[in-house]
């Protein structure tokens, strides 16, 4: 038990810090967006193309990891999906539902815990969860939302719209640019790799800062639903995940353990950017990013438990 609160206190400390700095007004209302941005503009793509800069790919090419996690992920964002769409008639809102209940805090959670869990080995798959989130992920319910809004460019323009927007995200920029630098077979210059260590280090406590700020901001308007999406999220992710890594491809403990950590990881911010932007009602994902973050205090902590040697 002592393991699994020296992993889960420093992160959920980090997030509780930024609460509580918000809740008191030690930090402004723009905080949360403006940290937020140094993690997305420029820590976490320094980080992610330092160390897909410097990865040894054989080791990074796991396809059963590639299944067990993005399985689990998108059975609940397709359940969710068609069950939403159903009810409510709106396959804009269904999507973003969808995405609540699949979208995993792979970058400002996921890569602390692996590499605390796991050590630094742990970086390898929390960096491709990541990309799997938001290239594959985040795309995907891009594109549902653009056909659901019946887009005038049509199904082929919302494809090109999303690509166009992939291309334009520093956190699928940064390990692609990385990725082509590794293939170059070139060494990281001494005065570029510090300069990268130093920003890519600020990324977890920013990132975790960040998320707490966000958690303390009140949101406005009907919440109805949520706990459905972070029971989705929390309970059934990871066992979709849990039965194709141990019992389906039964995974090497180490890729199977790491699947299974991030699947469990909470609802991320990305939903409810999302529905900032489309201007759709944020309260329900808000409700669901928070109780979430709270819920996997006790299922992280059951997980830790049963992997822990």
């Amino acid at each position: 038990m002592s393991t699994v609160l020296n992993v889960l206190l420093p992160i959920f400390g980090l997030i509780l810090v930024g609460f509580v700095c918000r809740r008191t007004n030690r930090l402004g209302p723009t905080a949360a967006s403006e940290m937020n941005r140094f993690v997305v503009w420029l820590g976490l793509p320094a980080l992610l193309f330092s160390l897909t800069a410097k990865a040894d790919w054989a080791h990074i090419w796991q396809p059963g990891f590639l299944l067990a996690f993005t399985g689990g992920m998108l059975a609940v964002f397709l359940v969710t999906l068609v069950y939403r769409w159903k009810t409510t008639g709106s396959l804009v809102d269904a999507s973003i539902d969808g995405l609540s209940a699949g979208y995993a805090n792979t970058g400002y959670i996921g890569i602390p815990l692996c590499v605390l869990v796991l050590g630094e080995d742990g970086m390898a798959p929390a960096l491709i969860a990541s990309l799997l989130v938001v290239c594959v992920l985040f795309g995907l319910a891009l594109v549902c939302i653009e056909v659901g809004l019946q887009s005038r460019k049509g199904l082929g323009g919302a494809i090109a719209q999303v690509v166009m927007a992939l291309l334009k995200n520093p956190l699928v920029v940064s390990p692609l640019l990385g990725a082509a630098w590794a293939l170059g077979g070139v060494q990281l210059p001494a005065a570029l790799d510090e300069f990268l260590r130093l920003l890519g280090a600020a990324t977890v406590p920013c990132a975790l800062v960040s998320l707490g700020l966000f958690l303390a901001q009140r949101q406005s308007g009907p919440s109805e639903g949520a706990w459905p999406l972070v029971a989705l999220k929390l309970v059934l992710q990871p066992l979709v995940t849990w039965f194709i890594a141990f019992v389906l491809l039964d995974l090497p403990a180490f890729w199977a353990h790491a699947a299974l950590l991030l699947s469990a990881l909470p609802t991320g911010t990305g939903p409810f950017m999302l529905a900032e932007y489309y201007q759709r009602q944020a309260a329900l994902v808000s409700r669901a990013i928070l109780f979430s973050t709270l819920g996997s205090l006790l299922t992280l902590s059951l997980i830790l438990l049963a992997i822990s040697p």
